[in-house]
């Protein structure tokens, strides 16, 4: 390990994201986004990278931007609200980036994870949740808003009522709560979390991976654009993946089972 802010591997098609400062939550300063940013482009980029494992160190998955050092940054700037819409303009091309690239991610989330930290673990595809996960807005906390991609994955993920109810109240949620609501699409053990994600990303790497690629794709683009558009897309994706080696390979299996 090292002591980066963002540690980044890629083995056998599986690129491995871990947020790196446990000490400060896994808050993310600048030089963390500016990772986030660079990483996230390279895992949509490179042709080897087929699937996605993201989680954190320490005991918390994430609790958004780091408060302490953006008010530093931005205290020794002149134009304070320049520093901090281009900080989270970089974490917003980080989001976008991976989420409208074909390659799925799982993420594991254990201990506390707050503010922002929201908008990064629902970049994720598939959520795995330690029982002892806890999940809360507290923007108002500090009189901030939303950022991370909160405002649009939230009520995405849980719908708009509840989403309004998580950031604009107190309210904490359980690893039970989150899964009940839909913002995770599971709750393991502690000891079993690493595990599962590690599971679920290989099982993406041993099926049709980039049918998955391209499932998660089209569904995560769907909700944002005409249904025609999606329609055009669904028919040009399908037929794309009809003549692959692959599918043909495993549609000839099929039909002769």
């Amino acid at each position: 390990m090292s002591d980066d802010a963002i540690l980044f591997d890629v083995t056998d098609g599986l690129a491995h994201l871990t947020l790196n400062r446990p000490a400060r939550l896994n808050a993310v300063d600048p030089h963390a986004i500016a990772l986030w940013q660079r990483y996230a482009h390279e895992i949509a980029e490179r042709d080897d990278v087929r699937a996605v494992l993201f989680d954190a160190s320490g005991r918390a998955f994430c609790a958004g931007g780091d408060v302490l050092a953006m008010s530093r940054l931005a205290g020794s700037e002149p134009d304070a609200e320049r520093v901090i819409q281009s900080l989270a303009d970089q974490i917003h091309d980080g989001h976008r980036t991976l989420r409208e690239s074909a390659k799925p991610i799982v993420a594991a989330v254990q201990g506390p994870v707050a503010g922002g930290g929201l908008g990064f673990m629902l970049v994720a595809d598939l959520i795995v949740a330690a029982e002892g996960a806890t999940f809360a807005s507290r923007y108002a906390d500090v009189a901030l808003t939303p950022d991370c991609g909160v405002s649009t994955l939230l009520p995405e993920a849980v719908g708009t009522r509840r989403a309004l109810e998580l950031t604009l109240t107190s309210r904490t949620l359980s690893a039970a709560e989150a899964l009940e609501w839909g913002l995770v699409a599971e709750v393991v053990a502690p000891e079993a979390l690493a595990a599962r994600a590690r599971e679920i990303a290989q099982s993406w790497l041993e099926g049709a991976t980039a049918a998955f690629g391209q499932a998660k794709r089209l569904v995560r683009s769907g909700l944002a654009r005409p249904f025609q558009d999606a329609l055009d897309d669904e028919a040009r994706t399908i037929a794309a993946a009809f003549v692959t080696p692959e599918a043909q390979a495993r549609i000839a299996a099929f039909a002769k089972r």
